[in-house]
């Protein structure tokens, strides 16, 4: 019998209760934005309070590359907004993740990234309260930042992201990008003007994820011929290019409703590709 890999959690911190890690506090990287008034009473590391959880999510990588666990567990400082089942369950499932794979937690489907030009915020009324945030435009276009981290790369008709970025990753899916790659990402996302509490090149990082960590899952070339022939992936995602649309003008998003545990427990099923 193999023996269970390890497994590493990272934890994007400001100023949550993380009671529901004393479990596991030992297996945690929580690194902490919030300043002394909010550290947590756990061991942690107190770091810049900038870029969101894709800074922090790129620190780790960057500062632990050659001594990463076999699985790492990326999450915030609170998950019961965006997950329905507890802490035990998450580790469960990221356990299973296999070399290629990422596995998402998302309180939703998998959405549809293809604003190359730029994230036209005024557009999606439910886009509203994360555009407010926003304290720094980004210096570049999303499409722009594609190029600087693949040159010579087609740039795809879309992506597909989880929205919240809580997800886990192999090891091996993690090195196949060199730590210059990430610090390249440090750089041009959460560095020099974009060294801001939430420049928009996080949510921009939030959308690249998947797509850098498995292109062939998470990259949809074509609008039609690429779409995927089936209704979900092996693991009970919407398949390429069946991700959710964001509805714009004055269609106010709802969401798809959060699912219960039983439902995502039910095995992915597929269809003929004609829908």
């Amino acid at each position: 019998m193999d023996p269970q890999p390890t497994m590493d959690i990272v934890i994007a911190h400001y100023n949550e209760d993380l009671s529901w890690l004393e479990d596991d506090i030992d297996s945690c990287h929580i690194y902490s934005k919030g300043g002394e008034k909010n550290a947590p009473p756990y061991p942690h590391k107190a770091i810049a309070n900038i870029g969101r959880e894709g800074h922090t999510y790129l620190h780790h990588l960057i500062e632990n590359y050659e001594s990463l666990a076999d699985v790492t567990l990326f999450l915030q400082g609170h998950i019961d907004d965006h997950i329905p089942f507890g802490i035990d369950e998450v580790k469960r499932r990221a356990l299973e993740t296999e070399p290629g794979q990422v596995t998402t937690f998302p309180f939703r489907e998998l959405e549809t990234f293809d604003h190359w030009d730029g994230i036209p915020w005024e557009e999606y009324p439910s886009w509203k309260k994360w555009s407010s945030m926003v304290r720094v435009n980004a210096a570049k276009t999303p499409a722009e930042y594609w190029r600087i981290f693949f040159p010579g790369r087609e740039i795809p008709a879309s992506l597909g992201f989880a929205p919240g970025a809580l997800f886990a990753v192999r090891r091996e899916t993690i090195q196949q990008h060199s730590r210059d790659f990430y610090r390249l990402m440090m750089q041009e996302f959460f560095l020099g003007d974009m060294a801001h509490i939430n420049p928009e090149t996080g949510h921009h990082a939030e959308r690249f994820w998947l797509a850098i960590w498995n292109p062939s899952e998470y990259c949809c070339w074509d609008t039609v011929k690429d779409v995927s022939k089936e209704k979900r992936n092996a693991q009970g995602q919407l398949a390429k290019g069946r991700w959710h649309i964001t509805p714009r003008g004055l269609e106010i998003d709802e969401g798809i409703p959060r699912p219960t545990p039983t439902q995502l427990a039910t095995p992915p099923s597929s269809d003929d590709g004609s829908s």
